[in-house]
């Protein structure tokens, strides 16, 4: 009789010491709006890996160092990813002369599954195939898609989680391409 009774109050104090602990982050500004994930990278370096893109050749984050990089991760099995790749591609088809390029690091699967979406999806910003999911890993995605903004400096200026419009994307991207 004791023990479950133990138990129970450990439960109750455990759940009490994770609200006030990430009540104490989220007044803090260290996560981001749904608890943390790539939100609390702002200010970091981006982290970057060679991985291959889906024409075979190596490509990596900081390849694009002197540029704004909007790196977005995703899967072909992801229907929210499926459904805002038509904005970000008409974001970069409008902002690539401004110095943006827009990476699609898709999370988990091969070269081959994703350059065939891609290709299907008629993207024309650069796809990565990262099969070991470094990107997500070390960009703390909580799910996808998951969308990072990285600075001309190489560091993370936001980071986002969930689907996005194509004006919360521009809206996201302006500032950085006045600077």
């Amino acid at each position: 009789m004791r023990a479950p009774f133990l138990l129970g109050i450990g439960a109750i104090a455990a759940l009490i010491i994770v609200v006030v602990v990430s009540g104490y982050f989220r007044e803090s500004g260290a996560v981001g709006a749904f608890g943390g994930g790539s939100a609390m990278l702002v200010g970091a370096p981006a982290a970057s890996y060679p991985v291959k893109r889906v024409d075979g050749s190596a490509d990596a984050v900081d390849r694009y160092r002197g540029r704004i990089v909007l790196v977005n991760l995703w899967a072909t099995w992801c229907t929210p990813c499926r459904e805002e790749m038509p904005a970000l591609d008409r974001l970069y088809m409008r902002e690539r002369a401004r110095g943006l390029v827009v990476l699609g690091i898709d999370q988990g699967e091969s070269a081959v599954t994703a350059a065939a979406f891609a290709r299907k999806a008629g993207v024309h910003y650069p796809i990565l195939a990262d099969e070991e999911q470094q990107y997500g890993g070390a960009y703390a995605a909580l799910g996808l898609p998951t969308s990072l903004l990285i600075d001309r400096q190489g560091r993370i200026a936001r980071g986002m989680d969930g689907q996005l419009t194509y004006v919360q994307m521009r809206d996201a991207v302006e500032p950085l391409l006045m600077k």
